[in-house]
């Protein structure tokens, strides 16, 4: 599987503040892929995350990781509230909740799981580390979902808490 992502920059970011500590999993909750994308490259929505990965595998690159994507909203962690200055936020296909919570593909999870260990090993992320906009945001949030597949990520080191 290829980890080379797709460049499709988004004009919605800034400097971060912080250094890289989390990485923060959402699902699109939009009608697909294009869609989704189309919004986080909009200068006009105010939204964007470093990673969109699309039901097929590809993954794309808005945002460099150096730089601080507005994926994360009102939302705090561990004491942290900038999250958008602490994290990479990986933004997965998936119609969620408004479209009737579909499955994940298996080789979108896959591409999820091999750019999560990439990150993870450049930034020098542990498990502890991989997050979901619904712990995050909770009860403001409910990305990535109870379909997000945690369990195959946590058999793969990619995250530590299995929410079934």
């Amino acid at each position: 599987m290829s980890l080379t992502p797709i460049a499709a920059p988004s004009p919605n970011f800034n400097d971060r503040k912080l250094p890289v500590s989390l990485i923060v999993l959402h699902y699109t909750g939009m009608e697909n892929g294009a869609v989704a994308l189309e919004r986080m490259c909009d200068p006009a929505a105010e939204v964007s995350a470093h990673y969109m990965v699309e039901e097929d595998g590809r993954v794309f690159q808005l945002v460099d990781e150096d730089k601080r994507a507005w994926h994360a909203g009102v939302s705090a962690w561990r004491g942290e509230t900038d999250i958008n200055s602490a994290s990479i936020g990986i933004e997965i296909v998936n119609g969620g909740h408004d479209y009737g919570l579909p499955d994940f593909p298996a080789i979108q999870i896959e591409a999820v799981i091999h750019l999560v260990a990439d990150i993870m090993a450049r930034h020098g992320i542990g498990p502890e580390g991989v997050v979901g906009h619904s712990d995050i945001a909770p009860g403001r949030k409910q990305d990535p979902g109870e379909k997000f597949p945690w369990h195959r990520l946590a058999a793969a080191g990619c995250a530590r808490v299995v929410r079934e």
